[in-house]
């Protein structure tokens, strides 16, 4: 007969068609959940040499694409055009199959699944930890130059911030050795005691005027850490250290550490012995 058939042996379809140079049947098994169209046609010109043109298209006379899979073709009625001849095929409904292949069909489909995830999955974390350590070493080589500028920023800001420390030292030790001068032997404590009241009370308001204009109680570290800050940035800003840039920087590379860890818990556990001594 010349028409094409289709029919099911474990679990998997088979074609029949009529090769039209040798002029006899041939049987074409398709593994629908992997095969596309186009390898199935090529497969089909590939027995009979004399076979120049082999198209499939559906009912209403469209295309079907060579990237198509089988298994998506064979869900319904479709024409197999061969060199001049076309073929009306009705694949077998499904439902109609047997409760036994079905279930030959979904076992195949999960050891599929699991055969690509076996021998894929290792080779994808592989691939993706390069990925990880070139990115790393990018932004390493990024990190550098912003690091050495900041440390030297540094450097200036907490000298500074020190010098301010001593000046602020040096002033008090001076206005209390002169209050202890006038009140010993220049004036007596009667005439000083109202003096050093203003100059707490006066020490008071500028306690306060701080908290007002910062938010923030006089702590004397936390003080000190405002006054760095300040010279930082403003030290930042005569060089040019971009400090947006640096702290953007800064957490990439914590997240690119972070993901390279949590690749390679797994990946440890996966690789030969010796790709993971080559690697530590």
């Amino acid at each position: 007969s010349p028409e094409v058939t289709i029919n099911y042996r474990h679990g998997l379809p088979v074609v029949t068609l009529t090769l039209p140079t040798r002029s006899e049947r041939c049987r074409f098994t398709v593994k629908p959940m992997v095969t596309t169209v186009g390898a199935f046609l090529q497969d089909v010109q590939r027995e009979d040499k004399g076979i120049e043109r082999a198209e499939v298209f559906a009912t209403d006379g469209s295309k079907v694409s060579d990237a198509t899979l089988m298994e998506v073709l064979l869900m319904n009625d479709f024409k197999l055009v061969i060199n001049n001849t076309a073929y009306s095929v009705s694949p077998p409904v499904k439902d109609n199959l047997s409760s036994e292949h079905a279930t030959e069909m979904e076992d195949i489909k999960s050891l599929v699944h699991r055969l690509f995830v076996a021998l894929h999955l290792e080779d994808h974390q592989v691939r993706k930890e390069r990925e990880l350590l070139q990115k790393l070493d990018r932004l390493k080589e990024e990190l550098l130059p912003l690091e050495q500028m900041k440390a030297r920023i540094m450097e200036s800001a907490d000298a500074k911030t020190s010098r301010l420390l001593w000046v602020g030292l040096a002033l008090m030790s001076t206005q209390g050795g002169a209050l202890a001068w006038l009140t010993w032997w220049v004036y007596s404590w009667d005439i000083m005691e109202p003096v050093t009241y203003f100059i707490t009370y006066g020490s008071a308001m500028a306690f306060y005027a701080y908290f007002v204009l910062t938010r923030q109680d006089y702590i004397y570290p936390d003080a000190k850490d405002r006054q760095f800050l300040h010279y930082f940035y403003r030290k930042s800003k005569k060089q040019h250290f971009n400090v947006e840039r640096y702290n953007k920087l800064k957490e990439d590379l914590a997240e690119a550490e972070e993901s390279l860890r949590r690749l390679r818990q797994p990946l440890h556990l996966r690789l030969p012995i010796q790709e993971i001594n080559d690697k530590d």
